[in-house]
């Protein structure tokens, strides 16, 4: 299938920018699933506690809440692809240190560091629009593009999880943390030799005033999650940095508002178009990056003692993570060709309509294996059009120069959106505990898991009553799409 459709975007250049970008996305997707199956052999040689390696996934999603902004809008300022080289070296650089160390706080600071792939995406979705923008139907090809580098990294990280499960039972672990390393290193000559940097940067002045306040902001925001999932409701020092989060996203959009180059022209949060895409990215957050680990620990619960669960071994858990991917990648690969047939609006309805009725699904069906498999199909088959088609919108309906700030807030928010929902889902998990409960299980309460179900289905509707209620008809479509009667843009964007 993906064949297929590179086939489509052949006649222009972006067959094979396309292509090499296909392989640093089936990196990131390494990136993401390689070290799952070894985190706790990680931890014993680093000599800590299994719940301490919960740090790295937090301090990741920390750090790509703080550098996509910058690193997108660098992109848009001086060319998308010298940014990309340039995180791309700086994960390579981080990826080798992690072999090296016996120390958790310099492992901790790599571990993070590297997390600069996640700004691959959006300048990627940014490179093929600077591109297809001069074609005559730039929004289906970049929705194309974007299918297909989404397909790239879900099978990464299927291959990566395979892999990375695979060799820590034959190899030492310092050689098994040296593979992704020689990858990214490959990946950084792909781009240096395969990519050409995208026409016309916008140039301008970087907001360094912006950087700051957003940093700030989004450090107490996050940090405040992080410690209520380790302090519980109840402490003040968690709630105190949350709403100091909050509050100083205020100076920080009143100064953006009085610059002529802002940082983030958050009058994009204004647009009826681009507004319900980042909203939508958040509550979106909310499954695909908040959801995962209860999916999986669910499954691993034994019910014959906890009357939950579908008492899972490792091997049929990573089957079902396994069937989600590909769920993902079919979602993502079927996205473009759907929204020809509709509107790319009413796909991006129909995916997290999906995403919704999957999660819901769960609150009657989830007592066998059967169930909680067809459920994450559905999930599945969702998310992977969302996590496609959320970028391509906001590329197709963002102002030329500021296309990579565009796409790399779709994925700011959405990493907000999950913290915010890990941090609600762990506090809900330990409900008996925090009640006062027994605390001899480590299993989270079944009322926890229902929550989660709840909350997941209900953000996902939400997100697609808003879409069907406020975005324009013909939004995310190109020019030749619209009826020639009409005397509008069919894509209203934001002043700059």
């Amino acid at each position: 299938m993906a064949r297929s459709l590179t086939g489509r975007l052949a006649g222009s250049t972006l067959a094979g920018v396309v292509g090499f970008l296909a392989f640093v996305e089936l990196t990131s997707g390494v990136l993401q699933g390689y070290y799952t199956p070894m985190l706790t052999d990680i931890a014993r040689h680093l000599g800590v506690h299994d719940a301490d390696v919960n740090w790295l996934e937090g301090s990741q999603l920390m750090l790509s809440a703080l550098v996509v902004p910058a690193l997108a809008k660098l992109g848009d300022m001086v060319g998308h692809r010298r940014i990309l080289l340039w995180s791309t070296a700086v994960t390579a650089a981080a990826s080798l240190v992690l072999p090296f160390t016996d120390s958790f706080a310099v492992f901790l600071v790599a571990w993070a560091v590297q997390g600069f792939y996640v700004v691959w995406l959006p300048l990627e979705i940014a490179l093929v629009w600077s591109r297809a923008r001069r074609l005559a139907n730039p929004a289906a090809v970049t929705a194309r593009a974007a299918g297909i580098l989404v397909a790239a990294l879900e099978t990464g990280a299927i291959l990566g999880a395979l892999a990375g499960g695979a060799l820590v039972d034959a190899l030492p672990l310092r050689v098994v943390l040296l593979v992704p390393t020689l990858l990214v290193v490959v990946c950084f000559v792909v781009v240096l030799l395969g990519v050409k940097e995208s026409p016309d940067p916008a140039g301008g002045r970087f907001d360094t005033v912006g950087l700051v306040l957003v940093s700030l902001a989004l450090l107490a925001l996050t940090g405040g999650l992080s410690l209520l999932r380790l302090e519980g409701v109840v402490a003040f020092a968690p709630w105190a940095l949350v709403v100091l989060g909050v509050a100083l996203l205020w100076p920080f959009a009143r100064w953006e508002l009085r610059q002529d180059d802002p940082l983030v022209d958050v009058r994009m949060f204004r647009s009826p178009t681009l507004g319900p895409v980042f909203l939508t990215a958040g509550l979106f957050g909310v499954s695909v990056l908040g959801a995962q680990a209860p999916l999986s620990t669910f499954a691993r619960t034994d019910p014959a003692e906890h009357g939950y669960g579908l008492g899972t071994t490792g091997f049929q858990t990573s089957l079902l993570i396994g069937v989600y991917l590909v769920g993902m990648i079919v979602g993502a690969l079927s996205y473009p060709r759907v929204a020809r047939r509709a509107t790319p609006r009413l796909t991006l309805v129909g995916a997290s309509t999906l995403v919704g009725v999957g999660f819901l699904l769960f609150l009657p069906f989830h007592g066998t294996y059967a169930n909680v498999l067809t459920n994450m199909v559905v999930v599945g088959l969702g998310s992977g059009a969302l996590v496609a088609a959320l970028p391509a919108a906001a590329a197709a309906a963002a102002p030329p120069t500021l296309t990579g700030v565009a796409t790399g807030l779709t994925n700011s928010v959405k990493t907000v959106g999950g913290a915010i929902a890990s941090c609600v889902f762990g506090i809900a998990l330990a409900g008996a505990a925090l009640q006062g409960g027994a605390t001899e299980s480590t299993a989270g309460s079944f009322g926890g898991y229902v929550t989660v179900w709840v909350v997941c289905g209900t953000t996902a509707l939400v997100a697609a009553v808003l879409l069907l209620a406020v975005v324009p008809r013909q939004a995310f479509t190109d020019p030749a799409a619209t009826a020639p009667t009409e005397g509008t843009p069919t894509v209203p964007t934001p002043t700059a």
